[in-house]
């Protein structure tokens, strides 16, 4: 019987001994991303669909990119965490990580294009730089500043925080609360993405960020879809 008590490392590959998951593992990491991106092509569909026409030109073009960010969120996510212990496997993971950042931004945009120009500009500048700037650390630095990076994701994703009274005016109240379900599953989930020695860890972290992202598409088919007129 092979012994799992030790994990594997590779002189090729930094921090090998993390990616030391059983088979039961990888099949339940597996199937939730095959389920995750599923639904994403799914519901992102229909929400390019039925937002057509109701949604203004700024607001669909910053639908459309929401969608992909979150496909390509979802698919780096499956190859990285599914593809077999190699130097491979430690390129993809500087696209992993970086992805997260492409997400949060894409997340906001469509929120923030619904205030006022100056606000939603300044808002969108701050956003998107800061992404940037992790996404630059990330595929530049790759395995450095891990724990800090963790901390950054969490301080981008709640820095709508700044503009909550602007947002509670001009958004609808239930679209408001499916951002915070969204931004509380997202944050409760990364308990699980640091918690490593967990078993599951994986498929359980990147449950929540499907849940998440599911809270944050039906805040967009609310404000895009539902209610308007």
């Amino acid at each position: 019987m092979e012994d799992n008590s030790r994990p594997f490392r590779s002189p090729h590959v930094p921090y090998s001994g993390r990616y030391s998951y059983s088979r039961a593992e990888l099949w339940a990491d597996g199937i939730v991303h095959a389920v995750g991106i599923v639904l994403a092509i799914t519901a992102g569909a229909a929400l390019l669909a039925l937002s057509f026409g109701h949604a203004g030109t700024g607001e669909y073009a910053a639908a459309v990119f929401y969608v992909i960010s979150l496909l390509t969120v979802l698919s780096v996510s499956c190859a990285y965490n599914l593809w077999p212990l190699s130097p491979v496997k430690w390129a993809l993971r500087r696209f992993d990580h970086a992805a997260i950042y492409l997400l949060i931004a894409g997340t906001y945009t469509p929120f923030l294009a619904q205030l006022n120009m100056p606000t939603a500009l300044l808002m969108c500048l701050v956003v998107w730089a800061a992404a940037g700037l992790g996404m630059a650390v990330k595929l530049v630095l790759p395995g450095r500043y891990d724990r800090l990076a963790v901390v950054f994701y969490l301080a981008i994703g709640w820095s709508g925080v700044a503009v909550a009274g602007e947002i509670g005016r001009v958004l609808p109240a239930s679209t408001v609360w499916l951002i915070v379900a969204g931004g509380i599953v997202y944050s409760f989930g990364v308990i699980f993405f640091i918690w490593q020695k967990l078993r599951f860890q994986s498929a359980l972290w990147h449950g929540f960020v499907i849940s998440g992202a599911a809270c944050h598409m039906a805040a967009m088919m609310d404000l895009l879809v539902i209610a308007r007129p």
